[in-house]
């Protein structure tokens, strides 16, 4: 009855039905799980998107919103119950404003398609997750992805100036503009990161930025990774917000050389790629300053890139490095955890235990200037009970992020990876309150089920009084 009624407002070729189709649409970026989805359907426009979702709304069919597929926390996993509405084909740029710094995009865009459309007007689009020759917008949305320049720049939240939404009825609403920091309620925000749960993104509007007069990049090796997060804290705490700081440690530092010839030096047990940008003469001062904090540390090389090329090699290792490791174990799991700068070696130390602990090796790669860690676990699933180590290993390190301080999750979302892990940050009552925002929305719970929430409630049962025996608890109290 669905498909049926699915085909009075789509085109054939966006319903796919056979099961060899369906089978490319099985799992995201977290490969280790996987879902054969019922049916995906393809709508190419907002129109068609709220069709979809409208008819699903009438008929209580569950929905799965999809991007690219590139999340790594299972945010964009099949449900077996659930039409997994794939918004790939809403790829077009709709309106390029420079007077104002805003493109306007369908979700469907990829990241680094904004930077491009921008480019010859000297602008580009600051946040750059690794993913983002694939990634795409809609999915940033959904995810709250950062990247390298997030240091400097912000996440997606800070550089998203509008959305239109369609809600699960298929009422399309529109929030925020052409201008940041609207008034009123801050819907925006909330609808970042939400991970499909509240609505389906059909249009974005973000500010793009001038490009810097000048950026500069610092390759500093160190003994240990330590080192390389003593030298992270050092340069925070003297004022300096690079453009972006990364950190790779040995094992993913000579994966991404031998992956691209990235030029880093061989013997660091650590190393630091640290953007500098700016006016020339700030930029000159600032790689000064940075320099003298690295030589403070213990850094035991150092190099500035001789030109654009030499800058875009040395980032091209860390763009790379998640396809690196892969290249020197059979899978690996990445994690996503946050954590205050100033505890980056105690973690580091930490991560390096509960490697030996579990016998698994791990390579590590950060957005260390903001403290977004992503350790990448090796591990083999041929061999018995390896992937269930792996999945061990992950819990206690971001177990081990919570307890200095940190979150969960930085840009990856919570999606099924981190879903039961939720009660390590939120107690009963702030679990309920999100619970109460997803009813505000989606009151049937048909939006990505099985998501983020480690214990899925009805709507209808938040908020009501337990009535044993004909009396409720504390009689005497009044009730509003």
């Amino acid at each position: 009855m669905l498909v049926a009624a699915l085909r009075a407002v789509l085109p054939p070729e966006a319903i796919v039905e056979d099961a060899a189709s369906r089978a490319a649409f099985d799992c995201d970026g977290l490969t280790a799980y996987r879902e054969m989805p019922p049916l995906v359907v393809l709508p190419a426009d907002a129109d068609q998107v709220s069709a979809v979702l409208r008819l699903c709304h009438e008929m209580r069919i569950k929905v799965v919103p999809r991007g690219s597929g590139t999340s790594l926390s299972g945010g964009a996993m099949p449900h077996p119950e659930a039409i997994l509405l794939v918004l790939a084909r809403l790829n077009r740029i709709i309106e390029i404003d420079i007077d104002n710094q805003v493109v306007v995009a369908q979700p469907g865009v990829t990241n680094l398609a904004i930077t491009h459309a921008v480019a010859d007007h000297g602008f580009y689009y600051a946040p750059d997750p690794s993913s983002q020759i694939a990634c795409s917008i809609g999915g940033n949305v959904a995810e709250n992805s950062g990247g390298v320049h997030c240091l400097k720049h912000g996440l997606t939240v800070n550089n998203i100036c509008g959305l239109e939404i369609c809600l699960i009825d298929g009422t399309r609403l529109r929030l925020g503009g052409r201008y940041l920091d609207a008034g009123g309620y801050d819907l925006l925000a909330a609808m970042t990161g939400s991970e499909g749960l509240l609505a389906v993104v059909t249009e974005v509007t973000v500010r793009v930025l001038p490009a810097p007069e000048t950026s500069r990049v610092l390759l500093l090796g160190f003994p240990t990774p330590a080192a390389a997060g003593a030298c992270v804290a050092a340069i925070i705490a003297a004022g300096i917000v690079p453009a972006g700081m990364e950190m790779m440690d040995a094992l993913a530092a000579r994966a991404a050389d031998a992956f691209v010839g990235a030029g880093y030096p061989p013997d660091a047990g650590a190393i630091l790629l640290i953007e500098l940008d700016g006016p020339l003469a700030e930029c000159a001062i600032a790689v000064d300053r940075v320099s003298a904090i690295a030589r403070e540390v213990g850094a035991t090389s150092e190099r500035v890139a001789a030109d654009a090329t030499d800058q875009a090699a040395l980032w091209a290792g860390r763009k790379a490095a998640f396809p690196a490791v892969g290249r020197i174990a059979p899978d690996y799991y990445c994690m996503d955890g946050t954590i205050p700068r100033g505890r980056l070696p105690e973690v580091l130390e930490g991560i390096a235990a509960l490697s030996d602990k579990y016998g698994l090796a791990v390579a590590n790669v950060f957005h260390a200037g903001d403290g977004n860690l992503h350790p990448l676990i090796l591990y083999d699933a041929d061999q018995p009970g390896e992937l269930h180590r792996a999945e061990e290993f992950g819990a206690d390190i971001l177990r081990l992020c919570v307890s200095v301080g940190g979150v969960l999750t930085g840009e990856h979302g919570v999606g099924i990876e981190k879903r039961d892990l939720m009660p390590l940050m939120f107690d009963e009552c702030d679990l309920a309150q999100q619970m109460r925002l997803k009813c505000a929305f989606d009151p049937d719970q048909l939006l990505n089920p099985g998501k983020v929430f480690p214990t899925l409630h009805r709507c209808a049962e938040l908020g009501r009084v337990h009535v044993h025996g004909g009396q409720t608890r504390f009689p005497d109290l009044p009730r509003f």
